[in-house]
């Protein structure tokens, strides 16, 4: 551990714990044993140690047949392949089968009320004790027991490492479905492989499989003598391991032999087609009848003919699946369908995984697929070998076809593929032995294709395989001169007894001999042929491969009826070579003569026969082995013949390999190959690992005789142990589970690792087959006590390997031993975990061992090995600690199976062990380790191996070992390490024992007086208090008693008073969750006083949790978030992470102020995670429910008031915590069905979109998508039934919390009488009640919740009506909310609570009540867009019949109240529906909700709540300014009232105040102070109505005016807050009022001249269908750059919806409708485009841009008319109608649309009309031309159409029509004059504007500007005249000088 300083903390002080064995003894007291055998006792066999029958794939295991005599090394293997595993387990193993049980499905029935039923008994309470029993009983029912099977625990800590398995890469099913050809003619052969083209590799065997035709078949009957099953198969499993882009599939088809070339061959399939039969049939017929002739005489032989090829991922990729679970998520750990993938691949870190993973190809899941090859190509005679294909295949890679031009033969193959999940039926193993399943009926078998995996797969040996391969590859016969042309070999496997040879398809399944196929005329022939052999399990220096050469001739020679064979020569190859199997390439020399008697035994240099070429290599091959038996590496060969010559039966000297050993240097040499094992290359000693293994740990325990001297090598084999362990630990090729042990160890030391077994007599073993597995340990549920007694007795007079040798005669101390051990047997033999006795025979230079002696050694193996851990040093020792993890699991496993060996009952626990092991444990717990890293990982393992050793040793010696280690480690830096290291051990399966839960306080002491309710609090003593208080506190005592609770409780206690947000707090908090979920999942805890108990151990826990309420993060973020959040004071509010409910109800200024702290005091506190909290909360809640209600009653009564508001807000949080929350996946799913409706009603309603969160807007968005389940469950791709079940066991999660908060509020209620502040505690307990009916809620909460709030109203009635106004405000709200609700017994408990509420107020606060009801259902159906009114009508309804129902109330006058009451309810109700049908229609639907604020005048809070509705409306629309504009009335409501109530300078006087924003304002000073007085009971009680809600409003309005882009507004609504602000020496808000100001004025700089404002239509409706709106004309404001489509476009969607398409007729002008012409049974509407109108007096105000949008109450649309009737006509007949509508507020208003008040009309002449025309040209030429950054293509766009020639009706033709001549009309003399100067201007505008241009064109333009310059030339001469014409009567005088007075 890292070394400790001497300055600890305090807490961190380790008690000293009891001695828990000396107590059990003697401090028990009889109740509590009880209470501890509650818990099963304290076991005495805690670990067991059981046999495990290992699975096997096959029907039976792959291993040599019976009565053979093995070699020692290969009996080893195949005893390790066979023999079961041994696991160690706790007694406890049900325990995990019973933890699921409660997670399946919920236990709630909720189906129990008729819907609008009245809660019966509602007034019939006696008293309010009666009332609360009722209460409490009908929450206890239907309750789920385990509060965690809600809320799922963590993983589990120690992982169990997966099984060990045969290992198999990704697997596809490929099925050949046909091979054809255009003409079939002869029974052709194919064979397929995988080849990677990458690492130049073949990776599979071959499979060979046929689909000929019987009738070609019987071509070769003479050369088949029998076909078996097993060779029929034409479909195989290719397993792949490494997948890559470059794996090809290639089939190569064979034929029989036949005389001619490959090309001759082929020839007919080329040029000849089956569907010419006519032409060609007689052709076919010689064909099939040569064919035939061949296939009798040559039907052994095959030749080459042709093959394909396809690239296996090509399919992949495009039969891929679109999964969200990609296969490389299954190799972090996901589900694959290979469950070892993991253990194979190499690392994520290592080279080669990178290179894999760039193109990773998804093997596991891709759509079966079929596939045609269409391009076969003809086999080349002289590029037959593996290299040529590899070649070809590189070539067709890079340009898909091969380089050198080869013959396509016209066919196809057809290939289905797919991926393998599950093993198909009639499956073969690549040994050929059935898999499992089995086939019922004799179908076509699938065979397992062997992989060659391109690199080296890293999985130990798990089956018996021995197989061998042998690849002839090339034979040079080049310089022989006879006629050895069309060769063949034949290959035999000799002095084998069976054929081992595996036979090809539609054949024998295996075979004697095997012949090559023959390349046609070819001296020096490559070959391609893979011959596979069955390895004999004994080889001997006889067995060797044998090669027989022969030509073929083709032709039957006349007179030649013999053999077509000519024999060639020989050659052969040994098997063994030394012992050693012989691989690798081989070229061999061929004899030419009849081989000599014993050939095989000489290597082929010395038989004296006659050699080919003297003796030189002519022929190539390969042999490669599959094997688990033969190691082929020399170090490990080289062990284990040395520990085999140990064991006996070796002859000396020994030899190996070239070497003899005699026997006095076995010792030495043995030394040398143990040292030089870790040195072997990683592939073979990871596939031999549990062999070496357990013959290392044989050599460790036993001390062997040599030569007559005992050696010991324990130490070397110790060092040799932990040189291994290292060297696999530091591969980057295998794998580490997550915490960093190596998966290999430690599968090995969990499945295989079992006690050395002791050295049996080899000489012995010659009889009887592998020696079986002991049965020293019971075998899971098999054996049974009687027949391994009776084994027992028998071992012990017979020897271990022969029966039939009689036992040894023994001398006086055997006899003595004899009796011992007799005895220990018939006691053993009642239990399971028993041993056997091995006694061998004494024979001369051999071990002997008498049965003491065994039982000696079974004994030490532990104490060896740890006395080898504390002696050992130097980089041994630092590597046997680094992993100590291995050695402590390795010691725990060998102590386990030797306390199983002992006898437990005549052994007490004290004395398992001797005191020199006790000692070496001591010291290798002491060990000190100075790495960090280190420390934290051997922190891990020690835990663990403390853990197990509390099951197996003194138990009071383990926590002597806790303590010396806690105290090691006491350093403040190192808690999280001591919180690990505390969490493994506490998660013991007897833990509660451990910690004597059993004397724990379960209960309160007993009261003097039967009932607390009728005592006063002064009855009970000061010290009893300080006591019960004293159980909530962590005490010294406790610390002691309950030694590992309390070492726990205190770390988390330090953990969380630390400052900073560290991983220690979670660390602590993860640990005490873990371990409450433990208990509570624990079926030996089920009883109540049970968990009463265990409760009562965590109580102090209760006290730290509210302590620290302040670190608690009740955000409600996704589990995975939790990053902590601080609100610095800098924090605008804004930017405050997502707030849940209270909190934002906080900040509105709600009554749920308690909650806001870490937000409002702007100091920052370090929160917990928001899992973290959760964490902590459910064990909160888990200890409130479980604990003894007396128990918390009185703590609560004696709880100080500050305390117990932490309390209530703890609840409060809680309950935000754990809502219900739905996920986005489960809305796509779930369905409304009957249950779901009953087990969360308003879940329900939470899915269909219901916001019940009243008075928030913005924060709570995100509330309806968020859902907080375990991290295993972020899986994207679940199906209906997980999200079902995960929806049920979160609903129900939900619940049980409240309900567990619920209980304790009625706990704390109850107690009220006694508490000395009642009021508060009401009000805390109310605040609590309504922030749980804000949350989603279960009905069954719901129900519960409604009857504790009515018990409140009964019970305190008059003071919750005085003295918490607010909230009672908030609880009708919520109420009414329910009465709405879709679920029937929702609606029918809020029912009965509305009424009870308004029953009990009825005496003296009735009037507020009424008030709150009605503003309550104001907001509901405001702001709710999918309220059901239904619901509620039939709720009202209920209500009535309640209050005409209750007799004692019938001579007041609340009945007719309530009527009343309810009346107007159902008013508001109606406005709403019809709101509901124009849902679809904005500008209606505001018109009513208008109209509905508009009604209530009389009622401002009313007013306001439905301004607030149309403002969240509009902003939803993104009508900012509107929204706006909503508020600002608001804003103007309010300031009436405060005016009315005080009189401030610094206040707005009233609405006036607010003209400047709009004038519309004013409209809310309608209420005088003589409707309603503001102080009486109820109005203008809301929030709203103070100064900062005025400001709050103000604030909304100003940003909304901002984001509308109505800056200047912004600086109008500020002007009224500011004062308000300097009043209350705000500086902090003026100061970021002053910023917004700033930022709104850069804006207008800024953005002054480019903002849109709205457009405006005018839209007329007509027709009787319109109802009221016939013949009523508006003005719509629509967004900045609207175009008449897209309004007429909406609204005629809207509209032929309505009415239907053929209805609806949309008026394309914009002249007067005529009602008459009409159709009445239409509806029609007309739309026009319109244009604020100014008059000219209004301009020279009206500068800015903002100006001329802003106030806008007339509007312009002009219409052209000529008196002809057309609106279109010459210019001199051309007239304009304009139009102004009025309307009857000024836009931007409350609604978008406002109606037209006031219409007037005017006309223009066409001279009139011309001058506006001019006027409008001359405009926009002078705009164009002095803008600041001209435009030269508007200006140029501007000139054309001002002096272009061609212009129609241009100025020029306007000049010659109304100014040619003076007009005859005098009344016309002002128009001409004035059209006269609007010209002038113009023809100056254009020259300034052709000057202009002049300086903005480019050099390319400068023809175009003399174009231009050229026609305003012309233009100006040609008006000159006109223009110079004044009429003389215009320019008279008007009054005549008068002269002659002068």
């Amino acid at each position: 551990m890292l070394h400790a300083g001497s300055s600890f903390h305090n807490h961190s002080q380790p008690v000293e714990p009891l001695d828990l064995e000396e107590f059990l003894t003697s401090q028990l007291r009889s109740g509590e044993t009880t209470m501890m055998q509650e818990l099963g006792d304290f076991p005495d066999d805690d670990l067991k140690v059981e046999q495990v029958e290992k699975e096997c794939r096959t029907v039976r295991h792959s291993v040599p047949e019976d009565g053979l005599e093995l070699d020692p090394h290969v009996r080893d293997c195949v005893k390790s392949y066979i023999q079961p595993w041994l696991v160690k387990s706790p007694t406890l193993a049900d325990l995990s089968d019973d933890s699921g049980r409660t997670l399946t499905s919920s236990d709630f029935d909720l189906r129990c009320l008729t819907p609008d039923q009245r809660v019966e008994g509602l007034l019939a309470w006696s008293s309010h004790e009666e009332l609360d029993r009722f209460n409490q009983e009908a929450r206890q029912g239907n309750r789920h027991p385990e509060l965690f099977a809600l809320y799922p625990p963590a993983d589990e800590i120690r992982p169990i490492p997966d099984c060990p398995k045969e290992h198999t890469g990704d697997r596809i099913l490929i099925r050949c479905q046909a091979i054809k050809f255009e003409i079939e003619i002869e029974p052709l052969f194919a064979t397929m492989a995988l080849y990677d083209l990458k690492e130049k590799k073949k990776i599979s065997e071959n499979f060979y499989c046929d689909l000929n035709s019987e009738q070609y078949k019987n071509f070769l009957k003479p050369h088949t003598p029998n076909v078996d099953h097993s060779t029929l198969a034409r479909s195989a499993i290719f397993p792949i391991t490494y997948p890559s882009p470059d794996i090809y599939l290639v089939i190569k088809i064979e034929k029989v032999l036949q005389q001619g070339e490959i090309s001759d061959c082929a020839d007919p399939y080329i040029t000849l087609r089956e569907c010419d039969s006519s032409k060609n049939k007689d052709k076919l017929e010689k064909l099939r009848g040569q064919a035939e002739t061949f296939c009798q005489r040559l039907g052994r032989y095959r030749m080459p003919f042709g093959w394909a090829t396809v690239k296996i991922m090509d399919v992949i990729s495009t039969a891929a699946i679109d999964r969200d679970v990609t296969d490389s998520d299954s190799l972090k750990g996901g589900k694959s369908s290979s469950m070892d993938r993991r253990a194979q691949l190499p690392r994520r870190n290592s080279e080669r995984y990178t290179a894999i993973d760039d193109q990773f190809c998804n093997i596991a899941a891709f759509k079966p697929a079929t596939i045609t090859i269409s391009t076969i190509f003809k086999q080349e005679g002289d590029r037959l070998s593996d290299e040529d294909l590899l070649k070809f295949l590189s070539e067709i890679k890079k340009t898909s076809t091969p380089q050198r031009r080869i013959k396509i033969i016209p066919g196809s193959i057809k290939l289905d593929m797919s991926p393998v999940h599950d093993m198909p039926l009639a499956c073969l193993s690549t040994e050929l032995i059935p898999l499992i399943p089995v086939a019922e009926k004799n179908i076509r078998p699938v065979k397992e294709v062997l992989e060659f995996p391109s690199s080296e797969v890293y999985v130990p040996h798990n089956i018996y395989r021995n197989l061998l391969f042998v690849y002839p590859q090339r034979l040079n016969f080049v310089n022989r001169l006879t006629s050895a042309r069309n060769i063949t070999i034949k290959i035999q496997f000799m002095s084998g007894e069976d054929p081992v040879i595996f036979g090809k398809s539609s054949g024998p399944e295996f075979l004697q001999e095997v012949y090559t196929p023959v390349t046609y005329h070819n001296k020096s022939p490559d070959f391609y042929e893979e011959v596979k052999m069955a390895l004999p399990a004994r080889l001997t220096e006889r067995h060797h491969l044998l090669f027989t050469f022969y030509h073929i001739s083709c032709q039957q020679k006349q007179n030649q009826s013999g053999s077509c064979e000519t024999l060639i020569g020989y050659s052969w190859l040994p098997i063994v070579n030394n012992d050693r199997l012989q691989t690798g390439q081989f070229c061999l020399p061929i004899a030419l003569e009849r081989l000599p008697v014993n050939y095989s035994l000489h290597t082929p240099e010395v038989p004296p026969v006659k050699w080919m070429e003297g003796h030189k290599g002519l022929f190539n091959l390969e042999v490669q082995a599959v094997s688990s038996v033969h190691t082929q590496d020399n170090h490990l060969e080289r062990f284990f013949t040395l520990c085999h010559a140990l064991e006996g039966g070796a002859t000396f000297p020994l030899r190996v390999r070239d070497e003899k050993i005699p026997e006095n240097k076995l010792e030495h040499e043995l030394k040398l190959s143990i040292i030089s094992l870790s040195s072997s290359s990683l592939e073979p000693l990871v596939l031999f690992l549990h062999l070496v293994l357990d013959k290392l740990f044989t050599l460790i325990m036993q001390p062997m005789v040599i030569a007559g001297q005992t050696a010991n090598l324990a130490q070397i084999a110790f060092e040799s142990v932990v040189s291994i362990v290292n060297s696999l630990h530091n591969s980057q090729e295998l794998n580490r589970d997550q915490q960093g042990r190596n998966c290999l160890l430690a599968t090995y030391l969990y499945w295989v690792f079992r006690l050395p077994d002791p050295p049996q007599d080899m000489q012995n073993t010659g009889s009887g087959s592998i020696p079986s597995a002991e049965i020293r340990y019971s075998t899971m549920g098999r054996s049974t006590a009687a027949t391994v007694g009776s084994m027992l007795l028998q071992s012990r007079i017979r020897s271990s390997s022969n029966p039939d040798i009689p036992g040894p005669q023994m001398s006086a101390e055997d006899a003595e031993v004899k009796n011992i051990l007799s005895a220990k047997v018939r006691r053993d033999s009642l239990k399971f975990n028993t041993y056997r006795t091995f006694i061998t025979l004494p024979t001369e230079g051999r071990l002997s061992l008498t049965p003491l002696c065994v039982f000696c050694l079974l004994q030490q193996f532990h104490e060896e090995l740890a006395l080898q851990m504390v002696v050992s040093t130097g980089v041994c020792r630092e590597n046997a600690y680094k992993y100590a993890w291995f050695f402590f699991e390795l010691l725990v496993k060998s102590m386990a199976q030797h306390v199983s060996h002992l006898d437990k009952h005549s052994v007490p626990r004290r004395s398992r062990f001797s005191d020199r092991f006790k000692d070496d444990i001591t010291t290798i717990v002491s060990v000190e380790h100075n790495d960090e890293k280190q420390a934290e990982k051997v922190n891990i393992s020690l835990a663990f191996f403390l853990y197990d050793l509390l099951s197996l040793m003194d138990r009071g010696f383990v926590f002597q070992l806790v303590k010396s280690y806690s105290k090691s480690m006491s350093m403040p830096t190192l808690i999280s390490m001591r919180l690990e290291f505390l969490r493994i051990l506490c998660s013991h399966e007897h833990y509660l024992n451990l910690s004597l839960f059993f004397s724990s306080p379960a209960s309160a002491p007993a009261s003097p007086c039967p009932s607390i309710s009728s005592q006063s609090s002064g009855s009970c003593s000061f010290q009893e208090q300080q006591r019960i208080l004293g159980l909530f506190e962590l005490s010294q005592e406790f610390k002691q008693q309950h030694y590992l609770t309390g070492l726990l409780l205190t770390e988390l206690s330090a953990a969380l008073d630390m400052e900073s947000e560290g991983y220690g707090n979670k660390k602590a908090i993860n640990a005490i969750y873990s371990l409450l979920c433990s208990h509570d999942l624990d079926h030996r805890c089920i009883k109540p006083e049970v968990r009463a108990k265990v409760a009562a151990l965590y109580l102090s826990l209760v006290g730290i949790i509210i302590d620290s309420t302040n670190y608690l993060d009740f955000t409600v973020s996704d589990t995975r978030g939790g990053k902590n959040k601080t609100g610095g004071p800098e924090d605008d509010l804004e930017n405050v992470p997502p707030i849940n409910q209270s909190v934002a109800m906080a900040i509105a200024g709600n009554p749920f102020n308690t909650l806001g702290r870490n937000v409002l005091q702007g100091k920052s506190v370090a929160t917990l995670a928001a899992d973290t909290s959760r964490h902590l909360l459910v064990c909160f809640l888990w200890v409130m429910k479980n604990a003894d209600k007396s128990l918390i009653q009185r703590w609560t009564i004696d709880m100080p008031p500050s305390q117990l508001n932490k309390l209530l807000e703890l609840l409060t949080i809680c309950v935000s915590c754990f809502e219900y929350r739905v996920s986005l996946h489960a809305k796509r799913f779930i369905i409304v069905k009957r249950q779901y409706l009953s087990v969360f009603g308003n879940i329900l309603e939470s899915l269909t979109g219901m916001d019940r969160t009243v008075g928030q807007r913005e924060h709570l968005r995100w509330r309806k998508d968020l859902t907080q389940w375990r991290q295993t469950n972020d899986r994207q791709d679940k199906t209906k039934a997980e999200l079902d079940q995960e929806a049920l066991i979160s609903g129900n999660l939900a619940t049980e919390t409240n309900l567990i908060v619920l209980d304790l509020l009625e706990t704390i209620l109850q107690a009220v009488p006694l508490a000395e502040c009642k009021d508060s505690v009401v009000g805390g307990v109310l605040k609590v009640l309504l922030h749980s009916l804000t949350c989603n809620q279960s009905t069954t909460f719901l129900s519960h919740t409604f009857s504790t709030l009515r018990s409140l109203v009964v019970k305190f009635g008059d003071l919750l009506f005085e003295e918490e106004a607010e909230q009672c405000a908030d609880l009708c709200q919520k109420v009414l909310q329910y009465c709405s609700s879709p679920v029937d017994e929702n609606r029918s408990q809020a029912c009965a609570t509305l009424y009870l509420i308004m029953r009990y107020s009825y005496s003296n606060n009735f009037s507020r009540v009424k008030m709150q009801v009605t503003m309550s259902l104001a907001s509901l159906v405001g702001k709710s867009s999918d309220f059901q009114e239904e619901y509620l009508r039939r709720s009202l309804r209920t209500i009535l019949a309640y209050a005409e129902e209750d007799t004692e109330m019938q001579n007041t006058q609340l009945p007719s109240q309530v009527d009343e009451l309810l009346r107007n309810l159902n008013s508001i109700l109606s406005d709403t529906v019809k709101m509901r049908e124009f849902q679809e229609d904005p500008e209606m639907l505001m018109d009513l909700m208008y109209r509905i604020a508009k009604g209530y005048q009389t009622s401002p809070d009313l007013r306001l709540t439905w301004l607030q509705n149309m403002a969240e409306k509009h902003n939803n629309r993104k009508c900012y300014t509107e929204s706006a504009m909503c508020l600002v009335h608001a804003a103007a409501l309010v300031a009436e009232y405060l005016s009315m109530l005080e009189d401030h300078k610094y206040l707005p006087v009233g609405s006036v105040t607010f003209q400047n924003i709009s004038p519309n304002v004013l409209e809310e000073s309608a209420v005088s102070d003589d409707i309603l007085s503001p102080d009486e009971d109820g109005v203008c009680s809301g929030r709203y109505f103070t100064e900062s809600g005025l400001v709050g409003l103000l604030e909304q309005a100003a940003e909304l005016f901002s984001n509308g882009g109505l800056y200047e507004a912004v600086n109008e609504v500020y002007k009224i807050i500011i004062p308000i602000l300097e009043a209350h020496r705000d500086f902090r808000k003026l100061a970021s009022t002053h910023d917004k100001l700033q930022r709104a004025f850069d804006n207008i700089i800024q953005k002054g001249h480019k903002r849109m404002f709205g457009t405006y239509f005018r839209v007329g409706f007509y027709g009787a269908k319109f109802g009221d709106l016939d013949e009523r004309e508006f003005i719509y404001k629509e967004p900045g750059i609207t175009h008449l489509p897209e309004i007429s476009h909406r609204l005629e969607n809207f509209y032929s919806q309505c009415f239907g398409e053929e209805t609806l007729v949309m008026i394309k002008d914009s002249t007067p409708v005529d009602r008459k012409q009409l159709n009445p049974n239409k509806a029609y509407i007309q739309i026009t485009y319109v244009e604020p109108f100014f008059d000219d007096y209004e301009m020279k105000d009206r500068m800015t841009n903002f100006e001329k949008n802003f106030n806008l109450r007339r509007f312009m649309y002009t219409t052209p008319f000529t008196k002809s009737g057309r609106p279109r006509g010459e210019l001199n007949e051309q007239y304009k109608r304009k139009t102004i509508l009025t309307t009857m507020h000024a836009f931007p208003y409350v609604k978008t649309r406002i109606n037209v008040i006031q219409k007037e009309e005017f006309d223009l002449t066409p001279i009139e009309v011309a001058i506006e025309d001019m006027q409008k040209k001359t405009r926009e030429l002078a705009v164009a031309t002095h803008r600041e950054q001209p435009d030269a293509k508007m200006l140029q766009m501007l000139l054309q159409g001002s002096v272009g020639t061609t212009v129609n009706q241009g100025p020029l033709e306007v000049a010659q029509v109304f100014l040619n001549e003076i007009p005859a009309d005098p009344k016309l003399f002002r128009h001409h004059n004035k059209l006269r100067l609007c010209f002038k201007e113009f023809i100056m505008r254009c020259g300034e504007a052709v000057e202009k241009n002049k300086h903005l064109i480019t050099f390319d333009q400068k023809e175009y500007q003399q174009e231009l310059k050229k026609n305003y030339n012309r233009l100006r001469e040609s008006l000159r005249p006109m223009l110079e014409r004044k009429i003389p009567e215009l320019y008279k005088p008007i009054i005549r000088p008068r002269l002659e007075n002068r």
